[in-house]
């Protein structure tokens, strides 16, 4: 997913300026979002919809089409939009959230930002295991992170472990994503955390590893289209990146003498679920079309333009609806996969990205 330009219509309606004086009447110096909603709860609203997926667009487009529901989409990476949403933590403004990575949806959870729902449709067994208790966030896809991609026409060693990225061979070679910029890159390191030491252990032991990586050379750029292109370019040739992505890159690329894209996946994968989820303190009637919206992303008619609005990126997942055959050409689901817990994980991200940021970049 690369990063895009924020683009999002403002609108003014004269329910809003009656919101806003009934707020100044109360005291109030700015309307609240609830206040806005109670003036326009009878009315139709467009459904706010903040999206890191290569697809949104067309998925939007295609809901609009088959709902008559209006959207206005804020399409931007995952960081970007975490920062926007806790910016607007006071004063939320939008409807749905849509991005790689359960750890963000079950940190928003613990804050008491998500609304609980549950749609009426069937998931198969790793979209089941990565349903949270309460229900407050939906799974509709998974990938994994991370896949190591390397240029096969430059290197002959092809790691098998984690610890092997720390040896001589691969000493400069190796990239990886900003987690404060890319949504799959805290999971992986999150997933790495749980791996080196558990959640007794694991972020010193995952601070120890990721220290010793940047010790023998590791690099970091932006977001998964950066580091692909640093390894097309020769800067590196080992990068770490969302499993969608080098899958994508693989199936572009033509083979040359200097370049041949090929992918291993060490062990464990960490589940990578494109997840959505509903803001808690949206209208009734946003609420009741994001609910729409869910429905129509896990039907066959919605994974139809997710499976093709993206060819060669975010479409390429594991679908987690019987039923629903993957693209053709995306390889089999990893047999050795984990499911890390994003209520442990996911509120310890900011701390783990801090780091990352003062000590790796």
């Amino acid at each position: 997913m690369t990063v895009r330009r924020r683009r999002r219509a403002i609108t003014t309606s004269s329910a809003a300026v009656a919101a806003s004086l009934l707020a100044a009447a109360c005291g109030s110096s700015s309307p609240t979002r609830a206040a806005t909603a109670a003036a326009t709860s009878s009315a139709a609203v467009p459904l706010t919809v903040y999206s890191a997926q290569g697809y949104d667009s067309k998925v939007t487009a295609a809901f609009t089409e088959a709902t008559g529901i209006k959207v206005k989409l804020d399409d931007d990476s995952t960081g970007p939009l975490l920062t926007k949403i806790a910016a607007e933590r006071n004063n939320p403004q939008w409807g749905l959230l849509w991005v790689d990575g359960d750890t963000a949806f079950a940190a928003l959870d613990k804050q008491g930002q998500l609304l609980d729902y549950s749609p009426p449709v069937t998931l198969n067994a790793p979209g089941r295991a990565l349903v949270p208790a309460d229900h407050s966030y939906v799974p509709v896809s998974t990938t994994v992170m991370a896949a190591l991609i390397y240029n096969a026409a430059k290197v002959s060693a092809v790691p098998t472990s984690y610890q092997d990225l720390l040896t001589a061979p691969y000493k400069g070679k190796v990239g990886m994503n900003d987690p404060s910029q890319s949504g799959p890159t805290y999971p992986f390191i999150a997933g790495l955390m749980d791996q080196l030491g558990g959640t007794a252990n694991g972020v010193r032991a995952g601070e120890a590893y990721l220290t010793r990586l940047k010790a023998n050379g590791l690099q970091v750029f932006p977001t998964n289209g950066d580091t692909l292109h640093a390894l097309e370019t020769g800067q590196i040739d080992y990068g770490l990146i969302q499993s969608s992505a080098a899958t994508g890159e693989v199936a572009k690329s033509t083979v040359s003498a200097a370049f041949e894209p090929r992918i291993v996946y060490l062990p464990k994968s960490t589940l990578l679920p494109g997840v959505i989820g509903i803001d808690k303190a949206a209208p009734p009637a946003e609420q009741a079309e994001a609910k729409r919206f869910i429905q129509y992303v896990l039907s066959p008619a919605g994974q139809h333009v997710m499976q093709t609005g993206d060819p060669t990126g975010d479409s390429l997942y594991w679908p987690v609806v019987p039923g629903i055959t993957a693209v053709s050409g995306l390889p089999a689901f990893p047999s050795r996969y984990q499911r890390i817990d994003p209520y442990f994980w996911g509120p310890l991200e900011g701390q783990v990205n801090t780091f990352f940021d003062t000590n790796i970049k």
